[in-house]
């Protein structure tokens, strides 16, 4: 999973771009999140509002909220809408397998820090912007569906994103999320993360994880 709108596409690695909502959240209870279980509803949009309601959220509480209390905020939310172990998996690789359980918990942690500081870093001001859930939800097999939106801005073409989502036990979760219909998440991680496997095995993956958490919320975080 890799970038938001801060001069278009540039953070979390420049590459990877996630979603901006148009859930109707009101500015003055900026974390009233919306369940998805509350509202009844078991349809593969349903992870994606609520994840645009809690970005709406963080987006109007903007910097003048600290850090912490916006990553608080987000965090049950990223660790329900995504399937961040499947996520992981795919992006660590065929290696996976052979990492030892106490790396792998102490990664599976890094990375959800991680996960979430890239949304808060990159959600943190708003301009006008609003999200579209296109009604087209396209099959790609293996019991995979993708939920294609819009992002819609005042001041630039609109930039298609789509969420391609997984039904498992805990109802559907995102697996990856595509920039313009293409671009990856997984896909750019997996190569970032190689960098750092070759250079010093998961020890070193973990570690740049954590700088990475470190920088994006400005130390308040490692």
């Amino acid at each position: 999973m890799m970038s938001m709108m801060r001069a278009d596409i540039r953070k979390i690695e420049r590459r990877a771009l996630l979603g901006l909502g148009i859930v109707a959240v009101s500015a003055s209870v900026p974390y009233r999140l919306v369940d998805a279980e509350t509202l009844g509803d078991a349809s593969p949009s349903a992870p994606i509002r609520e994840l645009d309601g809690a970005l709406f959220a963080a987006m109007k509480a903007g910097n003048r909220t600290p850090f912490e209390t916006r990553y608080h905020a987000l965090d049950p939310v990223i660790a329900r809408v995504f399937d961040l172990d499947a996520v992981l998996v795919a992006s660590v690789g065929l290696s996976w397998p052979g990492i030892p359980e106490a790396e792998k918990g102490q990664l599976s942690s890094a990375f959800r820090r991680y996960t979430v500081s890239s949304y808060v870093s990159n959600f943190d001001s708003y301009n006008g912007q609003s999200f579209e859930i296109l009604p087209s939800q396209p099959s790609i097999g293996n019991g995979e569906v993708v939920v294609e939106t819009r992002l819609l801005r005042t001041d630039a073409s609109p930039i298609k994103l789509s969420y391609v989502v997984r039904l498992s036990p805990a109802g559907w979760r995102v697996v990856d999320v595509l920039t313009d219909g293409s671009i990856s998440r997984v896909a750019v991680q997996r190569s970032d993360f190689r960098k750092l496997l070759a250079s010093g095995g998961v020890p070193a993956l973990t570690a740049g994880l954590g700088r990475k958490v470190a920088s994006l919320s400005g130390g308040m975080l490692g």
